[in-house]
């Protein structure tokens, strides 16, 4: 490991599951904007839903996601009803001849809402989209909240995809990140949803957790590999306590450095590796026989808000408090505060509060930084006939940093930009030289490895 290349290569950088990035959202874009960009969608348009249930009962001290504690259930239901307007709301703006591919349940933790409520979701849904054959629908899960009633509900719904949240399974990390979790309760969820005909579980691993080693992370790993998920996700723990104030129980001194860090990193992707896991970009694995897998193989994966991914929606739509959208012709967030946001839609069906429109440029950017999230390579034939002469100036930032790279992380050979093995591991920092709106101080971004 060159510890200097290491150091060099690990600033804090967007993950780039959008482009433009959230910091750069602004109240320009409103519920007025939100209702024109529905209404465009037809025919040409597949959709891919997102439902964000913001509630937790436990906070886990690691998450930077945006929810929050409860032990009652009936917040969670005045919340259901709000959810229910919003989507009636948008679901009378959107053509019935744009088609739903996929439908993802975050959080949170979705599997609290109570069965009948889980399966009313889906009918309201499925009574204000239209739903294409065979839908993609993905669920993460919390096994601490699971039961067979739930279980059920989740198959009665057409649950596809069962996304296991795991982080390491090692008693001293658990409780210092406040998510206790044994092995036996993961491998009963992985169990009863293989039971109920679900052939697809995706598990998730953390390394930079407080106090975690590679010995530690060892022992997930292979236990995580005897589940013998589909796919694995490996992310690395963001520590950023500025937004999410919970992180701050977390001892920074337990923390591992930025080599540890990348020793973690390495060593589970090799665990993954030898057992027959295929590496996906920068932290996902899968199975040879798994679709992400042939995705990728064929050029075909795609990164948006969950990581990488198989959807080739054009159109992601976010439901509920903080959920963002993707149309075609840019972005849109609803209100965070689960309270106003409840407040909003009582008065007119949607939440949006903020957004970006896509100029040209940014449609240009977006593809090279997801391509080479993806790919690990920029092909500027291609791009020129996509963009034209707009994809000149992306051209020559490529052609001086490849002129000037004397650490061999990139190289350009006539129309192929490329990230090297070496340069792989600091892809997001290669992908940032081509943020237009990286440099204007807003947002603060997690360490790169």
């Amino acid at each position: 490991m060159n510890t200097e290349l290491l150091h060099k290569y690990s600033g804090a950088v967007p993950r780039y599951t959008s482009y433009p990035t959230a910091p750069h959202f602004h109240e320009g874009i409103d519920i007025g904007t939100y209702r024109r960009w529905l209404g465009d969608l037809g025919h040409r348009n597949r959709i891919s839903l997102y439902l964000h249930i913001p509630y937790c009962d436990r906070l886990c001290w690691f998450c930077a996601c945006h929810t929050k504690h409860t032990l009652k259930y009936e917040p969670i239901a005045v919340y259901l009803e709000a959810f229910k307007r919003e989507i009636t709301a948008v679901g009378a703006l959107v053509s019935p001849d744009a088609v739903v591919s996929a439908v993802h349940f975050g959080g949170g933790s979705p599997t609290m809402l109570r069965p009948e409520d889980m399966v009313g979701l889906m009918d309201c849904l499925r009574g204000h989209f239209t739903f294409g054959l065979a839908p993609e629908i993905s669920v993460e899960m919390d096994p601490n909240d699971l039961d067979d009633g739930r279980y059920d509900a989740l198959a009665a719904i057409g649950m596809t995809r069962a996304s296991v949240g795991v982080q390491d399974f090692d008693d001293k990390v658990q409780k210092t990140i406040n998510r206790i979790q044994t092995f036996e309760q993961t491998q009963s969820v992985v169990d009863a949803v293989r039971a109920r005909g679900v052939h697809s579980v995706n598990c998730d691993i953390l390394y930079g957790l407080p106090f975690q080693t590679c010995e530690t992370l060892e022992r997930t790993v292979s236990q995580i590999v005897s589940l013998d998920p589909d796919r694995v996700a490996l992310f690395g723990y963001a520590h950023v306590p500025w937004m999410k104030k919970h992180q701050s129980m977390i001892p920074e001194d337990a923390l591992p450095g930025i080599a540890e860090r990348y020793r973690q990193m390495r060593m589970a992707g090799e665990m993954l590796g030898q057992a027959g896991y295929r590496t996906i970009g920068i932290d996902h694995f899968a199975r040879p026989a798994d679709n992400l897998c042939r995705a990728a193989e064929a050029g075909e994966l795609r990164r948006n808000f969950q990581g990488y991914t198989t959807d080739t929606a054009d159109t992601l739509i976010g439901l509920g408090a903080s959920s963002i959208g993707r149309l075609p012709q840019g972005y849109v967030q609803n209100m965070v505060a689960t309270g106003e946001y409840q407040r909003i839609v009582g008065e007119g069906g949607l939440a949006v509060v903020k957004g970006i429109e896509l100029s040209e440029d940014d449609h240009l950017r977006a593809h090279v930084i997801e391509r080479l999230m993806c790919d690990f390579s920029l092909d500027f034939s291609d791009l020129k006939h996509r963009f034209g002469k707009a994809s000149h100036s992306v051209r020559a930032q490529a052609q001086h940093f490849a002129a000037t790279d004397r650490d061999k992380v990139v190289r350009f050979d006539a129309d192929i930009f490329a990230v090297t093995e070496a340069g792989k591991p600091f892809v997001r920092n290669i992908a940032a030289i081509f943020d237009a709106y990286l440099g204007n101080g807003r947002g603060r971004h997690s360490v790169a490895v």
